[in-house]
């Protein structure tokens, strides 16, 4: 089929203007349109691609000038399956190469090719102190600065059965083991650790240590174990809102770690039920926490790896037994405690009775040593409260910029009383307290995820421990810190 245009009837203008047009039209195109290139410039082309990409030069010289497309094909699919293989090879070595991340939150990790079950953690906890002691005229202490803390961690897991821990401590005059524990995760619901750790007791010891609210602990976690070397069934379950618990240990004496091997031949069984009923709920009591804690053990013999001694805030002491006095039967703790975090709000609390059997020649009694603590705490700038402290500021400080960090407010009322039956026969009312109360205020300024400075004043009272029957002079404390912890 044909389509005419007809231009009889048109007038001579109209026709001059349609011949110009389709004149203009025709030409558009032929000015606008470049030259294809020809086989030779192709083959110029592929050549200089086939030498950028190594080992093609053999090929373009063979065929370079040929202009045979037939040729020209072929070489490009050589070039398409070298880019394949490359490719594949780049991905495999991808596959196999270890994940390294530095991250401020997380420190450095190492983690292996997929699946990625081998993954090493590098951490570190930095606190350096300042102490002060403000009218200790009668029993004055030593003002100083210090390093209260220096341990790096590394920690990871090994497949997905074994996890570990690892943390020396470097602060003091000579390096120790802190942690050092295995643990064999059979399931979340069942874990196995073995090794040096923290005794499942005191709510208060069991927070990470750049965690606690005071730069110090209270006075009831003076009567709960620190760490100890056993082995323990720990994990969780109704979705996390109850966790346990429950192990055989060394047996730590109050306040303290328990020394590299058992003193005396007798073994403690600890354990912690905790319930977190509306964890998993958005509502006014999913920051509610409660549980018993407790450990029953016999302890024989004589020494600061068996009987206690007690300090305050301050970490000065004020109860220690007599030197004749023997620990010489059962020991048992138990601890009812609690915790509630809502939004910037936090208070936490606990309370411990720790009883020993003691003995002087042919007389023994049963001496039962009670405290109790509540901590509490306001995060001003409105960032969320937690076990784990201020997890990050909102607005991290800057320098010259808008960020002024986190800070936080905490307050700690406590309370320790010695046992009257240990008076006068295992210690001395004349030169120890019968009993202690302290109270401690404190700013904790989050400048960062990492970075923490604290100001702390605390004040202990005390019953007894001065001569004739008086009462020892008030402690009044005011420390200082900085902290470093990735």
């Amino acid at each position: 089929m044909q389509t005419r245009v007809r231009l009889a009837n048109a007038t001579p203008a109209a026709t001059t203007w349609l011949w110009g047009a389709l004149a203009c039209a025709l030409a558009l195109p032929a000015q606008a349109q470049t030259a294809p290139p020809t086989v030779e410039e192709l083959a110029q082309r592929l050549r200089a691609i086939e030498q950028r990409l190594g080992g093609g030069e053999a090929v373009a010289g063979a065929a370079a000038d040929s202009g045979n497309l037939a040729d020209l094909d072929q070489r490009l699919r050589v070039i398409e399956r070298r880019l394949e293989l490359q490719a594949e090879e780049s991905a495999a070595k991808a596959a196999s190469t270890p994940t390294l991340t530095l991250s401020a939150s997380k420190g450095l990790a190492v983690k292996s090719p997929p699946p990625g079950d081998v993954e090493l953690k590098f951490k570190a906890l930095v606190q350096a102190d300042g102490r002060f002691f403000i009218g200790d005229d009668t029993v004055p202490q030593n003002d100083t600065f210090l390093f209260r803390r220096i341990m790096p961690t590394i920690e990871g897991s090994w497949g997905s059965l074994v996890g570990f821990r690892l943390t020396p401590e470097f602060a003091g005059d000579s390096a120790t083991i802190a942690d050092a524990y295995l643990d064999l995760k059979f399931d979340p619901r069942a874990t196995v650790r073995i090794g040096k750790f923290k005794s499942p007791v005191g709510l208060e010891r069991l927070q990470s240590s750049g965690s606690t609210a005071l730069i110090e602990l209270g006075l009831a976690s003076e009567l709960t174990p620190n760490r100890d070397l056993g082995v323990q069934l720990q994990g969780e379950f109704a979705q996390s809102t109850v966790s346990y618990a429950l192990g055989v240990y060394n047996g730590a004496v109050d306040g303290r770690d328990s020394p590299t091997a058992n003193p005396d031949n007798d073994f403690e069984l600890a354990g912690r039920l905790f319930f977190e009923p509306w964890k998993n709920h958005s509502n006014a009591l999913s920051g509610l926490g409660f549980g018993l804690a407790g450990s029953r053990g016999d302890k024989q013999g004589s020494g600061n790896n068996v009987l206690p001694r007690y300090r305050t805030p301050g970490q000065t002491q004020f109860f220690n037994y007599r030197g004749t006095a023997l620990a010489d039967g059962a020991h048992t703790r138990w601890s009812p405690q609690a915790w509630y975090y809502r939004n910037a709000f936090s208070v936490l609390g606990e309370y411990v009775s720790s009883s020993q059997e003691v003995r002087i020649g042919a007389v023994a009694d049963e001496l039962d040593h009670r405290a109790w603590q509540v901590t509490t705490g306001y995060v001003l700038t409105g960032e969320d409260a937690g076990y784990k402290g201020v997890a990050r500021p909102n607005h991290p400080f800057t320098v010259g910029g808008a960020g002024w960090g986190a800070f936080e407010l905490v307050a700690r009322y406590g309370r320790l009383e010695i046992d009257d039956a240990a008076f006068p026969r295992y210690a001395d009312r004349n030169a120890v307290a019968a009993a202690a109360r302290s109270w401690g205020l404190g700013l904790n300024w989050y400048l960062t995820g990492n970075l923490k400075l604290v100001a702390n004043y605390t004040q202990t009272e005390f019953e007894g421990g001065a001569a004739a029957g008086r009462d020892r002079e008030d402690e009044k404390a005011f420390f200082t810190r900085a902290q470093l912890a990735f």
